[in-house]
């Protein structure tokens, strides 16, 4: 939307100058944003999808780390069967050698729907 109120403007005779300043742009981001219009046309007005960085576990090494984890925390040399994020990112650095950030342990383990709860089994009603 904002590229496409940039080609607007300078289509209705405004500077780039005055363009940046009446959103609180960067000049060269109009700039930018304006010559790539003029060499793509409209595709180059639309909004990219952010994709973020690049996944550092593949989806084969996720099922890999739920079947460490369901090992269980003292097999794996803690004591005490509970996890915890700095536990499951020190197996992910053992076996992966990928460290990340505590706080992003949590969304890696939503990814792969991981409770750490054992799994229920059925009891047959008698």
């Amino acid at each position: 939307m904002l590229r496409r109120l940039c080609v607007e403007l300078c289509q209705a005779g405004w500077q780039q100058a005055a363009i940046a300043q009446a959103f609180k742009l960067t000049q060269p981001w109009v700039s930018r944003t304006l010559k790539k219009y003029n060499q793509q046309g409209l595709t180059a007005l639309q909004e990219g999808r952010r994709t973020g960085a690049p996944a550092r576990l593949s989806a084969e090494q996720l099922g890999q780390l739920v079947i460490e984890l369901n090992k269980g925390a003292e097999h794996h040399g803690f004591s005490g069967a509970f996890w915890t994020r700095g536990r499951v990112n020190e197996v992910i650095r053992k076996f992966f050698r990928v460290s990340y950030d505590p706080s992003q342990v949590g969304r890696i383990l939503k990814k792969v729907s991981w409770t750490g709860a054992p799994e229920r089994q059925a009891v047959a009603a008698t």
